[in-house]
């Protein structure tokens, strides 16, 4: 039986044009409050959000992100962020040196923060608004950490645009339940036809969403998307940042 949240959950769309219209400073506070109660490994909620409101750190953000139409139309602009620097300091309150060569610390700090960004998303979408992920900030790590002061143990994982939709996307059809439900075993066999399907399905939303049309499947893009590496400074910025992989 559906219900109010599934509803909510099924019908995400990013959203890259928004209306002017402010988000309450107290609306916006409350809606990272609701987030903050999202599951955190040992509760370490490693995670922090910088509000970016000032236009010129907005001006160098659409620069170093290659997001300029998108962020400036937001009304709300938020940098996620993976963080052990306030980790640090409650060891270091005990008289404990935080332990850096570990793989885990760095698996704990992204997923806390993606479960907590997800937990806001679901948030601020309950209210009326709209939000996108901007993995573009991973383009220039170093400058946006220089920006907003990002001290060791931490550094951002992706940004957000936030406000009132002022456009109307279509869903994107997901892969069937059958590609990523597995019975007691892996079963890897079943990905030829289903992706088949699949591929017929996404060439013809492609082909007949009301804006940017293409002629493509969800294969060949993915195809393109993973033929070369990407982003390989992240491993030696994220070491840089005290996170050794």
């Amino acid at each position: 039986m559906e219900n109010d949240v599934l509803q909510l959950l099924k019908h995400h769309t990013s959203i890259r044009q928004y209306k002017s219209t402010p988000i309450p400073d107290t609306e916006l506070r409350d809606m990272i409050h609701a987030a903050q109660h999202a599951a955190s490994s040992n509760f370490a909620q490693a995670y922090s959000i910088v509000h970016i409101n000032e236009p010129e750190k907005i001006e160098k953000l659409t620069t170093f992100a290659s997001n300029k139409q998108q962020i400036t139309s937001a009304p709300v602009v938020l940098l996620f962020c993976a963080d052990f620097k306030r980790l640090e300091h409650a060891c270091l309150k005990h008289g404990v040196t935080l332990k850096e060569h570990n793989l885990e610390n760095f698996i704990v700090t992204t997923v806390d923060t993606a479960l907590f960004a997800q937990n806001f998303v679901i948030a601020a979408e309950s209210r009326g608004y709209g939000i996108c992920y901007i993995g573009g900030v991973r383009n220039n790590p170093d400058k946006i950490s220089e920006l907003v002061d990002l001290p060791e143990h931490v550094f951002p994982l992706f940004g957000m645009t936030v406000g009132v939709p002022a456009e109307q996307q279509e869903v994107k059809p997901r892969l069937p339940i059958e590609a990523i439900l597995h019975e007691n075993n892996y079963d890897e066999n079943k990905y030829d036809h289903i992706l088949d399907t699949y591929d017929e399905t996404m060439t013809t939303y492609y082909q007949e969403r009301s804006t940017n049309k293409k002629t493509t499947n969800w294969t060949k893009t993915m195809a393109e998307f993973l033929k070369n590496h990407r982003r390989e400074h992240m491993s030696s910025f994220v070491k840089n940042r005290k996170f050794n992989l």
